[in-house]
């Protein structure tokens, strides 16, 4: 069995996690006192739950008025009265406004903007989240109030936020949840705030919901390997083999992979993380276009009743969907819908398994791929494999990927019976306190665009000579370079540094007063990628770093040119970056007369979020 640490800290203290999925979002807490081990709990009453008993996740729905103000969230969009009122006075309902706030690079032909309810007008889809993630703050106050008493008076000074995302979101989207944060009331603004913001993959959380409550349990340890249609029992041991987590939710599917030590417990990720648009909403948004073609010509084929069946299939069909060979159905209407030539019979839509199968069939594909590229580039063999988010409840998804696992040695293929669907929020709240992971693989390439000194005896360099320029000190130089700072599926500890010299050559030493340096990621397949306008689509601007660097221009001497040309100012420094944590850090360092001297650095992204406005 996991066994927690009791809590070291010289203070009682508040750890929430808020897992804001596309479908279902929910909190998990956790209040930490010296001295004593730490247990999580997950926020299980929202507003508009009171009676049915309530639940730990709610649905991820807003409804917003005509002038733009938060009218009902969650539970409460689902009440009679308050989806009679949406309609009399025709506010917004927002779903799956999530996916607008997916990375650019994750853009798929299957999905566009246009197919994601419009925001309202004048809303941001980050100003959404904020609204958001405030309501799910307010009813955890409001739950561990209740459930707590006299606790929140010690511990509403003192709160740390884990913040989940999907594996596939980087920088940008960090930074616009950051900016969420602060919008919905949740810190105050600027670095202090922003401090009690922990950033975390929801793969990397459900990898410790899985670590605390599944695998080190002595009902795990005893699990046979899953090599056939039949169990077979196999000695082996859990100790430095690999894992990888399947956290299939209700937009994204994240796969990450990990190494296992278990005595003393520890992770390090052996394999870049992957991200794939095919969650449960894809199933059905292919369902409503199925419908839409299939119904055409019926009188069954308006958009009001497409979206009503489409409402049926994802609460009822999907979720019990089993086997392709039998029937399923439909039920949208009243006894008196009809129509034999289109097999609605008693107010039921009759499909075949086969073309509910063929609505799974390209998540099914999907998660298959990733699953076999994660496995073939980690550094050990895969032995252990689990399925977990919401979209693990559907028994067909794990049906057709237990196919898959039968088919390879040695893989033990397990699905959470228990609470998977909170793995994340439960999971974020353990990595804040047990924090298991100590190594993070590269995603992808991390390196710099720059110039190079041109060289006559290089071929790349000859081919490039009609952009050659002459640089301040008169020497020929190419543009276009690409040098390499962190190569992709490198494994980073969270202490290791990657430094990158750079040079500043400047007239004026005004101008030496600040540095912005752009940090590039190559998504291509070389090994060794080195010009960047050999591939430019596979090279993006990451973010940029930038620093204060007036001290150091301050102890700069002037340099001659040489023929007397004149002076130049010239400034050598290091970026030193931490690539091992859930988000990138940066500092600069110089040498001043032998001592190495630190300064801190911003990362900055291009907001490229804040375009998607409701119109």
């Amino acid at each position: 069995m996991f066994s927690r640490q009791a809590y070291g800290g010289p203070s009682r203290k508040l750890v929430l996690a808020f897992d804001v999925g596309t479908t279902f979002s929910g909190v998990s807490y956790c209040i930490l006192d010296p001295g004593e081990i730490p247990q999580i709990y997950g926020v299980a009453k929202y507003p508009g739950q009171e009676d049915v008993g309530g639940d730990n996740k709610i649905p991820s729905i807003l409804y917003y008025d005509k002038q733009g103000s938060l009218r009902a969230v969650g539970a409460e969009t689902q009440q009679r009265h308050i989806i009679e009122l949406a309609a009399n006075e025709r506010w917004t309902r927002l779903e799956w406004w999530k996916l607008y706030l997916r990375a650019e690079h994750l853009e798929a032909s299957h999905f566009t903007d246009a197919d994601i309810p419009a925001l309202p007008f004048g809303k941001s889809a980050v100003q959404v989240l904020g609204d958001f993630m405030g309501y799910l703050f307010n009813s955890a106050k409001a739950y561990i109030k209740e459930a707590h008493t006299c606790v929140w008076e010690s511990i509403q000074d003192d709160i740390e936020f884990v913040l989940t995302h999907p594996n596939g979101w980087e920088g940008p989207q960090q930074q616009q949840i950051r900016h969420a944060a602060e919008l919905g009331g949740l810190i105050i603004a600027g670095e202090d705030g922003q401090s009690r913001v922990h950033l975390l993959t929801e793969g990397e959380a459900s990898l410790h919901f899985c670590v605390t409550n599944v695998l080190t349990s002595d009902t795990f340890s005893a699990m046979p390997i899953l090599c056939s249609d039949e169990r077979e029992q196999v000695e082996e041991p859990l100790e430095n083999q690999g894992v990888i987590i399947i956290d299939a939710g209700g937009g994204t599917v994240d796969l990450s992979a990990y190494s296992m030590k278990l005595s003393p417990t520890s992770f390090k990720e052996i394999a870049p993380a992957e991200c794939r648009l095919q969650g449960s909403v894809f199933i059905s948004y292919r369902a409503h276009a199925f419908l839409r073609a299939k119904l055409a010509n019926s009188r069954y084929g308006s958009e009001e009743t497409l979206y009503q069946m489409t409402e049926v299939f994802d609460k009822t069909t999907k979720l019990m969907f089993r086997d392709a060979n039998e029937p399923q159905y439909i039920k949208f209407g009243m006894v008196r819908d009809k129509d034999p030539e289109y097999d609605i019979r008693s107010g039921q839509l009759k499909l075949s398994g086969q073309e509910v199968s063929k609505l799974f069939e390209p998540s099914v594909q999907e998660i298959i791929a990733a699953f076999e590229q994660q496995r073939q580039a980690a550094t050990m063999p895969i032995t252990c494999v689990f399925l977990v988010g919401g979209f693990a409840a559907s028994d067909w998804l794990y049906t057709s990927l237990m196919e898959h696992m039968c088919t390879l040695d040695d893989i033990t293929f397990c699905r959470p019976s228990q609470h998977a669907n909170k793995a994340v929020a439960d999971g974020a709240v353990s990595f804040f306190v047990d924090h298991l992971v100590s190594a993070r693989t590269a995603r992808f390439t991390y390196g710099t665009e720059c110039n190079v000194i041109y060289n006559e005896h290089d071929p790349e360099h000859v081919i490039r000579e009609s952009n050659a320029f002459q640089g301040i000190t008169g020497q020929l130089e190419v543009p276009n370079a690409f040098e390499s700072i962190l190569t992709k599926g490198t494994e980073v500890s969270e202490e290791r540094e990657f430094k990158k010299s750079f040079i500043i050559e400047e007239f004026d030493l005004s101008h030496c007063g600040s540095i912005q340096v752009d940090i590039v990621a190559y998504r291509g397949k070389l090994l060794h990628p080195c010009w960047v306008d050999t591939e430019r689509d596979s090279y993006t601007t990451l973010c940029s770093v930038r620093a204060d660097t007036l001290k150091l221009a301050h102890s700069m001497q002037p340099r001659h040119l040489p023929d007397g040309g004149g002076t130049y100012y010239s400034i050598m420094f290091y970026v030193v970056l931490l690539f091992g944590l859930t988000e990138l850090k940066a500092q600069i360092c110089w040498w001043d007369k032998g001592v190495e001297m630190r300064s801190p650095a911003s990362v900055i992204y291009e907001d490229t979020l804040g375009k998607r406005l409701g119109t």
